[in-house]
């Protein structure tokens, strides 16, 4: 017969780490994205017994969680002084869930431009690494997001992850692991960016200019490669440019 409910084959002890492991990453995105959003900078941190009471966890739940944010920069423990939140220049900005949180905040014009300025450093060289030593495989990785995002123009797939999948695929061809390991910043800026522009100028990526990106590596060329994805992500830094200039051009004519 099969059981009412999907725990009820398991043993109770065998439950318990999964459970612990959900509360404390429920509490850990709670907390965390309180303290980025700004809701502990004119009030002390609460003690872990304070925490404990107010989420109705036990105390080494709570400890976990205080520990996994200090780990991520969010918070520090020192003596007699307790926990205190530690200012955004110590925030580990390439751990996911500090990206996902800033991102939950009001909207930053400065954020979105950090994001594709790190990417200038990044993709371009990712793209010039995948011309030399990316294969036919990493290739139609490649073709393949650029399929999505054709597909996407005719409605046929999801914009915004087409997009990020044809740049995944470079990070990947690039066959260096350590660029290979920005996928998940490059997918949060990119997220971030394109949302931006594709709000801006009405219209999706250009389809054409992802493909010159292709060609390149396709080629291997590595200079052509790293100087069309210049091209792609230096079109998102002119347009943020020209929204701050239009912006200060319409409060100095108040």
């Amino acid at each position: 017969m099969a059981s009412g409910t999907p725990f009820e084959d398991l043993d109770p002890g065998e439950m318990r780490p999964a459970l612990g492991r959900n509360l404390t990453y429920g509490m850990l995105d709670s907390l965390g994205r309180a303290i980025v959003t700004g809701r502990y900078e004119d009030q002390p941190f609460p003690t872990e017994a304070q925490l404990a009471q107010a989420h109705g966890v036990s105390r080494s739940v709570t400890r976990e969680a205080v520990k996994m944010l200090t780990a991520k920069g969010l918070l520090s423990a020192r003596p007699r002084q307790g926990t205190i939140v530690q200012p955004p220049a110590t925030w580990n900005l390439f751990d996911t869930d500090v990206l996902r949180w800033l991102l939950e905040r009001k909207f930053s014009v400065d954020l979105l431009r950090h994001f594709n300025q790190l990417r200038v450093a990044i993709e371009p060289e990712a793209a010039a690494l995948a011309a030399r030593f990316g294969g036919a495989e990493d290739l139609r990785g490649i073709d393949a997001g650029l399929a999505r995002m054709l597909a996407a123009e005719q409605g046929n797939d999801e914009p915004l992850e087409a997009d990020i999948a044809f740049h995944v695929a470079i990070l990947k061809a690039s066959k260096n692991p350590f660029y290979a390991q920005f996928r998940d910043v490059v997918m949060t800026a990119l997220r971030t960016s394109i949302r931006f522009t594709n709000r801006i100028k009405g219209r999706t990526a250009s389809v054409a200019d992802h493909g010159a990106v292709r060609d390149a590596i396709a080629a291997h060329d590595p200079e052509a490669a790293r100087t069309a994805m210049r091209h792609l992500i230096g079109d998102v830094l002119s347009l943020i440019e020209q929204v701050e200039a239009d912006r200060e051009a319409a409060v100095g004519a108040r």
